[in-house]
């Protein structure tokens, strides 16, 4: 059931009969190729090898017509000399001998012949006064074309001109920038001959929205999905053109080298580099003499840092052709990842020489000159690329950063508007906006920008770091807080490792303040990986350290400890009365320790649950004017019991005043137990059989 559905669903969206179409392409080689169409016979003779495995009968006529008729076809029979020559001259770039040699020919094909020729020798003399500073559409360098176009306008008015001579004089518009007159002049050659491949090149860049280019009225011929894919890439409607060259290599045009070809482009859009290289490396393994976009795959090994594959790259390029510009392109990518950018430059330079409206190297020159700091010759460089191509969003983007260097904030937010117009779906635009709103105090604007940089998906993984700074900025500490916690939490995907342990430490700071110290310090540690932070994160974790510490000892400090505490304090009233009087010892029987360490503890525990009802009992003792004996044996039976107690808690009440006067281990004193330490040669001279008061 699947096949079926698939072959008719293909049979729908393709409906020529492969056969047909070879025939075609067939007849259109031989229809451009008599009239010097280089580019267009190229690239349909691609197309015809694709469908090599397609069998058509070579013997019979196509359209009432034998190979040779057509060869033939448009050219009157006495013209042939003159045309012959002419072709001759064509052939070897001599172009004013060529429109001179047929310029008294009527038939089609000469008089096309004629007026092409005469259209790339002033556009020849145009590109070769054309210095490095000027502009490439300067109306004083396009007045040669003043006369050619009024003699196209004279023609087409009294329709002498074919399909052929409509798409040359929707070209000459063009050049001269009345956009909209050459738009209906392209269209208007595309209906009456669809097999011409360069008049949808040249009509592609006027189409600036997908809702225009649906509106086209090109007729029904199968080659408007060659021109609709290739135009989505333009606009950078990647999934859009994708699913075409899907279908159309299904559709039979799986062998094709240019669909192969897009479709390394389509990938390199999308930013899916590794998919991008291995088609263009299967690309160059079918084809391995192939220079057409090889400037694109060292852009790709750019990116991944391949530098012997760029060097490798560079020496096949040179091996096969030194003086193509997509050459001078990967030598110039060899030369700026080795950090060499003014070689770099030359070489972009000499490319720009053998094509002044090759865009690729005006673009990454750009680049060169602001990894210089040359801002000036940058922005000259970019605006170049602008007049090659107005879609050219990197062109535009480097404008943007150009102006955000020297300080012009305003010109930058004006050319990064226009780069995300050309890339809606590219966070890079929308963080740059982002930035420059915020620097322009436009906070507002810039908070929508990081947001939307984040629903897109975020390339370069910073949008969510830059929204956290943001609202830290502004005051909003836990919007940032909330933020930094979601662009840490994924630490693979962040591309800057210095704004990730800025997240970490302002987590660490936050969560330290708040008193969350398991969170703070497991921030913290992060942190220790960094050269930069290293030294905030050990000082905020000793104080981790010494917070925790510190609140350990409050928690540690229970009830019974405080009154353990207030005791202590009574007991140092009654030493001193001790110490009043210096006569006073108490003896107690050495023998008895022993026998009464189970009452001591039992006493002890009374006294740790209410030492303060044991003070004040002496206290109130000592008002009745009760014996000074009594008072003592309270007093030191009180001591006894708080110091048990109290070195189970805190080390600073363990260390209760100790009494003045000359004591002797005895029940209610189980810290000087005799198997602890050793007794004092004035406990072992003590009298063993009586307690006295002397």
């Amino acid at each position: 059931m699947g096949k079926p559905n698939i072959r008719k669903k293909m049979q729908e969206f393709f409906s020529v009969l492969l056969p047909e179409v070879k025939k075609e392409l067939r007849r259109g080689i031989i229809e451009c190729s008599k009239r010097g169409l280089l580019h267009s016979t190229k690239w349909l003779a691609e197309m015809h090898h694709g469908l090599s495995d397609v069998q058509i009968d070579n013997e019979a006529p196509d359209d009432d017509h034998t190979f040779s008729q057509c060869q033939l076809e448009g050219i009157a029979p006495a013209e042939y000399s003159d045309y012959f020559l002419a072709k001759s001259y064509y052939d070897v770039r001599e172009y004013d001998r060529a429109a001179h040699a047929v310029r008294n020919c009527e038939s089609s094909v000469p008089r096309f012949l004629h007026f092409y020729s005469t259209y790339l020798a002033r556009e020849k003399r145009r590109l070769d006064s054309t210095t490095d500073h000027a502009n490439l559409n300067e109306p004083n360098q396009m007045r040669d074309l003043a006369d050619l176009l009024a003699t196209l306008r004279a023609e087409y008015g009294k329709s002498r001109l074919d399909g052929y001579g409509i798409y040359l004089y929707g070209v000459v518009l063009k050049a001269l920038d009345l956009n909209q007159a050459a738009e209906q002049m392209l269209v208007h050659a595309i209906r009456l001959v669809p097999m011409l491949w360069s008049a949808y090149l040249e009509l592609s860049p006027l189409i600036m929205e997908k809702k225009k280019l649906l509106g086209l009225q090109l007729g029904g011929h199968w080659m408007r999905h060659f021109f609709m894919a290739h135009t989505y890439l333009e606009l950078y409607l990647n999934d859009d053109g994708l699913k075409i060259y899907v279908d159309l290599q299904t559709s039979g045009f799986s062998k094709s080298i240019y669909l192969i070809a897009q479709m390394a482009l389509v990938y390199h859009n999308k930013r899916d580099v590794d998919k991008a290289i291995e088609l263009y490396q299967a690309l160059l393994e079918s084809d391995p003499y192939r220079l057409d976009n090889v400037d694109t795959y060292s852009n790709l090994l750019f990116v991944k840092e391949m530098k012997t594959e760029m060097a490798q790259l560079a020496h096949k390029a040179v091996s096969i052709n030194k003086y193509r510009p997509e050459t001078c392109c990967v030598i110039g990518n060899y030369y700026s990842i080795r950090c060499d950018h003014q070689m770099a430059i030359s070489y972009f330079q000499r490319a720009l020489k053998l094509n002044p409206k090759y865009l690729a190297a005006w673009t990454l020159m750009g680049h060169e000159f602001m990894e210089l700091k040359n801002t000036n010759s940058a922005i000259q460089s970019y605006r170049k690329a602008v007049e090659v191509n107005k879609r050219d969003y990197r062109a535009w983007y480097g404008l943007g950063q150009a102006y955000e260097i020297i300080k012009m904030h305003y010109y930058s937010l004006y050319y990064f508007k226009i780069a995300h117009q050309l890339r809606p779906y590219d966070s890079r635009m929308l963080v740059a906006l982002g930035e420059t709103h915020e620097k322009l105090d436009k906070c507002e604007n810039a908070v929508k920008c990081y947001w939307k940089a984040i629903d897109v998906g975020d390339i370069e993984g910073i949008a969510m770091y830059k929204l956290a700074s943001l609202h830290e900025k502004l005051g909003d500490h836990e919007t940032a807080v909330h933020c930094y916690i979601m662009y840490c939490e994924d630490e693979r995907a962040a591309t800057d490792k210095q704004s990730l342990y800025q997240g970490f430490i302002t987590l660490a700071n936050y969560y330290e303040k708040k008193g969350d110290y398991e969170r703070a310090a497991y921030y913290a540690y992060k942190c220790l990986d960094s050269d930069e932070r290293k030294a905030e994160a050990k000082a905020l974790l000793k104080t981790i350290d010494w917070k925790r510490s510190a609140e350990w000892q409050k928690k540690s400090k229970t009830p019974s400890a405080v009154a353990t505490a207030e005791t202590s304090s009574e007991e140092g009233e009654e030493e001193d009365m001790e110490w009043e009087q210096p006569d006073m010892r108490i003896r107690v029987p050495f023998t008895s320790i022993a026998t009464k360490t189970t009452s001591t503890t039992t006493a002890t525990a009374a006294a740790a649950t209410a030492p303060t009802a044991g003070s004040s009992g002496a206290s109130s003792t000592l008002r009745a004017g009760q014996s000074l004996s009594e008072l003592m044996r309270r007093s030191h039976s009180s001591r006894g019991s708080l110091t048990p107690a109290a070195s189970s808690t805190t080390t600073t009440t363990a260390t209760v005043t100790t009494p003045a006067v000359d004591e002797t281990p005895g029940p209610s004193n189980p810290a000087a137990n005799p198997t602890d330490r050793p007794p004092s040669d004035e406990a072992s001279s003590m009298d063993i059989s009586s307690v006295s008061i002397d």
